[in-house]
């Protein structure tokens, strides 16, 4: 079983920046796809960024591409968000998620298929 936590949210100004982190306890982050999605008031639930096993592949929203990075620290069991230029429209409850994957190259890119999900951190960005 996985469990994972996220941390790191909080309010900015517009253009600052966070980094979120969301830590994966149970078992080891190396063969599982990962994500970050972010939910706002009043809307649907919407993929951020998401990468496969080694981050050697990445999708990015197009709305966060540039801004937001997705990466991991297998040693610490931790998958980070690191998100520059904040903008307004940026405001939402984020959430990580991983699945375990067979095969390194995998990325999902759909919610409905992972399995594992934190319990969101909020994040505000005031302008």
């Amino acid at each position: 079983q996985v469990q994972l936590v996220e941390s790191g949210g909080g309010q900015v100004q517009h253009g600052g920046s966070l980094r979120l982190s969301c830590a994966h306890s149970g078992r080891t982050l190396s063969s599982y796809a990962l994500a970050w999605f972010r939910q706002a008031p009043g809307k649907e639930r919407e993929l951020v960024a998401a990468a496969n096993w080694i981050d050697s592949i990445q999708h990015y929203a197009d709305s966060v591409q540039g801004r937001f990075t997705i990466f991991r620290h297998n040693a610490k069991n931790t998958t980070y968000l690191q998100m520059h230029s904040l903008k307004a429209e940026d405001t939402a409850v984020y959430y990580c998620a991983a699945r375990r994957t067979l095969t390194s190259s995998a990325i999902i890119l759909r919610g409905l298929d992972y399995d594992y999900w934190g319990q969101g951190t909020q994040v505000t960005v005031s302008s």
